[in-house]
Parts: structure tokens; sequence; C-alpha cells
């Protein structure tokens, strides 16, 4: 049986990453961006990491850091894996002797395998929604599912990992439709308000549960 890896990004609280891996998650995302709410500082996110059980892999999220930010977030913290969701230069991204997953924004007029070629040696590449007027990632909004055609996924030099507005209600849809090599999700398991908003970099374990299970049933 195939197998679609998960990835619960903007993880701030070590009860949250627990939770994660707990439902079954394979890796959690820690946020070293601060212009989001899921920003989370360096002493945290050792917490969260090492509260992870084995086999949990770590991914430390940028966008467009300082080489300087990246070496001090590596010394304090056991990253396994580097995400890099901004403009950053290729000869940047794989400098810090880590595997890297590179960002693609969905914006119209993007050829996805021209950009992607110029990442050759990436881990992975995010394929996540784009709007200009909102955080570089985790916006809760979909893209066209249709642009990751198992005909594009089969041209890249690495496998593709679908994000943006995926729940617990859509990611068996999600998965069926473009069969990823993982998904990764950040606003679809975080608590709602009262209004029905989600609060940014706060995860519900019910939530997280409830979209592993979406998960799978798109696997069986």
């Amino acid at each position: 049986m195939r197998r679609t890896r998960v990835k619960i990004c903007g993880i701030t609280r070590v009860a949250d990453g627990i939770a994660a891996s707990d439902a079954g998650a394979d890796a959690i995302g820690l946020v070293f961006w601060s212009g989001t709410p899921r920003f989370v500082e360096a002493g945290r996110a050792r917490e969260i990491a090492d509260a992870l059980p084995p086999f949990v892999t770590k991914v430390g999220l940028f966008v467009d850091p300082q080489a300087s930010d990246v070496h001090a977030i590596l010394d304090a913290i056991p990253l396994d894996v580097l995400q890099f969701h901004g403009t950053e230069e290729p000869d940047f991204c794989r400098s810090f002797a880590r595997p890297y997953l590179k960002a693609v924004h969905m914006k119209d007029g993007v050829d996805l395998l021209e950009y992607a070629a110029l990442y050759q040696d990436a881990a992975g590449f995010v394929f996540d929604s784009y709007w200009p007027t909102d955080l570089p990632g985790g916006t809760g909004r979909a893209f066209d599912w249709s642009r990751l055609s198992p005909s594009v996924q089969s041209k890249l030099p690495a496998p593709a990992i679908l994000s943006g507005g995926l729940t617990a209600d859509n990611v068996d849809d999600a998965i069926r439709a473009v069969r990823p090599w993982a998904v990764d999700v950040s606003s679809g398991v975080e608590e709602l308000a009262a209004d029905g908003k989600t609060r940014r970099g706060l995860k519900d374990a019910q939530r997280i549960a409830a979209f592993m299970k979406g998960v799978r049933n798109a696997d069986d």
C-alpha cells in the first residue's frame, strides 16, 4: 500500500508536537520567520525538538534568512531538514550541509518545472498557495490541484509535497487527485476561535487526528 507522508507545520508548543507525533505525523515544522504568529523562539523550539520521539523529522522553516541566522538555529536545535519558503537562491539553500525543501509559490504564470530545475539537489518541493497580501505560507487557501498533475510530478527532480488549504475535509480528495509524495498542513489543524477563525500557531489535537484519518483513508 502506498503511504502518503505528513508534515504538521507551525508547531509552537511542546504538547502540539507530541500530539502530531502521537497521531502518526512523519515530520513537524518549526517556523523561524518572525513575520508570522507561528514563529517560535530558539529556546522553545529546542524544547519541542527534545520532546519528540525517534524517527519524527524536525524541519526548520525560513523565509529569506541571513546565513548567520540559519547557522545560529542549527547550533541550537538538532534540525534534520531545512525548508526555504522565500526567494532563496539554490547556492544558498545547499550551503548548510542539510537536506532542504524548496517552496514553490503557485503564482499564475510560474513554470513549475523550470523553477524546480534550478534546485536540482532539493530533497523535495513544497507546492503552496500564493496570496500577495497574506503570509508566504499557511494561508489556509488551496490552489488549483490540476496544476500538479502526475505528468508534471514525473518530471520533477525531487518528490512533490502538497500544501495550501488542506483540512480533514478535503485531504482525502486532494491526495486522490494529486497523489503527492507528502502533504504539509498548518492552518487546517489549528484551534478554532469562537468566530470560526484559526488561532494561528496553536494546534488542535482532535483536528490533527482527523486530518491523519483523512490521509489514511486516501491511502487505503
